[in-house]
């Protein structure tokens, strides 16, 4: 189904705004003694599995709940989405877009009883992490998709097909997607292109960390030459954290955080950083230039995504299959890319994008090439006993920070 594009200068405008408003939604605990507790009782509680998938009742109901990050879908002046609004308008389906996802753990704790009995959660989908998704997965927390309504999944680029958490895509397909890698500030210090050049000398208590576990352990190991999408031992997950604890305990690292690494490396607290990739394109945009540079360090990048997920207890499956096969249209898909500045996952969809700005349709943190990809990998999903064990590691030095 093709849909014209919009003019030019609106979806600049679009972009204009969306880069000056944009606040990264990948907010993650704080390295707080709370923080901690509620990271160690999502690892540990036990869950129990649903009897079975809802009803699907789509057919008598015209309606759908969208549950989702903040500033993650396009959106205009007046707060309205308009390739939701296109949606809505094309398929008859009214859409109550819930912005009521802050991060992956909180809003798993919100809905965990309701889904271990199999009840609706007042979402028909939602949008989660690689490893959350995989925790859903194993619990029995969702639906099958039904590719007869989701022709569109065609257009899923071939490194997303198969992940380890769900392979052959039979229960999620991704939203958006990014990258963690390394920056540095190019007028402070000289150039930063692996995760031990963020060890030198110079940069002593200048560089940031995030708070988000498998991204900065995840790039450590990976320079120790570990394939974190594959199965890695515990030695090696912690022959990487030793490397993060003395880091943090010698000084170098200043701080490690969530989404207030932004502000460090602003105010200059911070030099380099292990950071996200869309963050970096709204900094340098916010500053005029290209003060910050990001880069996949050579050892290689972590890639996540979000996913679109039914849950177990959804009456409106079809609805939310037919939201996502449209979704997957890739003019639809290069509508929204502009505006989040994050890696769209449907082929077709940078070609879509020329159309709308050119240089977007070459920004390889969007739209990366198969070279780009081929860079960085998925953390793989974690048992239940390991993500509380390495979970429960890597607060302790946080708690000791």
């Amino acid at each position: 189904m093709n849909r014209p594009l919009p003019e030019d200068p609106m979806i600049r405008s679009l972009i204009a705004q969306a880069k000056r408003a944009q606040v990264s939604r990948r907010t993650m605990l704080a390295g707080t003694g709370a923080g901690a507790t509620a990271l160690a009782l999502a690892a540990c509680t036990t869950d129990a599995a649903p009897a079975g998938p809802a009803e699907d009742n789509s057919a008598n109901d015209p309606t759908l709940n969208w549950a989702n990050w903040p500033f993650y879908i396009d959106e205009d002046d007046d707060g309205n989405y308009p390739t939701l609004l296109a949606f809505q308008e094309q398929f008859g389906i009214d859409v109550n877009y819930l912005v009521t996802v802050d991060d992956n753990n909180s809003y798993f704790a919100t809905v965990r009883d309701q889904l271990a009995l199999g009840q609706d959660i007042g979402a028909d989908t939602v949008c989660l992490t690689d490893w959350m998704v995989n925790r859903w997965i194993q619990l029995g927390y969702t639906q099958e998709l039904n590719k007869d309504n989701i022709p569109n999944a065609a257009n899923l680029v071939p490194s997303l097909q198969n992940p380890a958490f769900d392979p052959g895509r039979v229960h999620s397909l991704p939203w958006q997607g990014g990258f963690a890698g390394i920056c540095y500030n190019v007028e402070a210090t000289t150039e930063v292109r692996s995760v031990s050049d963020l060890w030198r000398p110079d940069l002593a208590g200048r560089v940031g960390v995030l708070s988000e576990m498998r991204d900065t352990i995840g790039v450590i190991m990976l320079e120790n030459g570990v394939d974190i999408s594959g199965d890695f031992t515990a030695d090696e997950f912690n022959a990487a954290l030793d490397i993060f604890r003395t880091q943090v305990e010698s000084g170098q690292i200043r701080n490690v955080r969530g989404n207030a690494y932004t502000e460090d490396l602003v105010n200059e607290d911070t030099l380099a950083a292990i950071c996200w990739s869309g963050d970096i394109t709204v900094l340098n945009f916010e500053a005029g230039y290209e003060k910050w540079k990001f880069l996949l360090p050579e050892g290689g990048a972590t890639l996540w995504n979000d996913n679109f997920l039914i849950p177990i207890g959804s009456p409106r499956k079809t609805n939310a299959e037919t939201l996502i096969n449209y979704y997957y249209e890739p003019e639809v898909a290069a509508e929204v890319a502009a505006w989040v500045n994050y890696i769209t996952p449907v082929a077709g969809a940078q070609e879509a994008a020329v159309a709308i700005d050119p240089e977007l349709a070459d920004n390889q943190l969007i739209f990366p090439n198969d070279e780009t990809l081929a860079q960085s990998k998925i953390f793989r999903g974690l048992t239940a006993q390991e993500e509380n064990e390495y979970q429960a590691a890597f607060q302790a030095i946080l708690l000791g920070a």
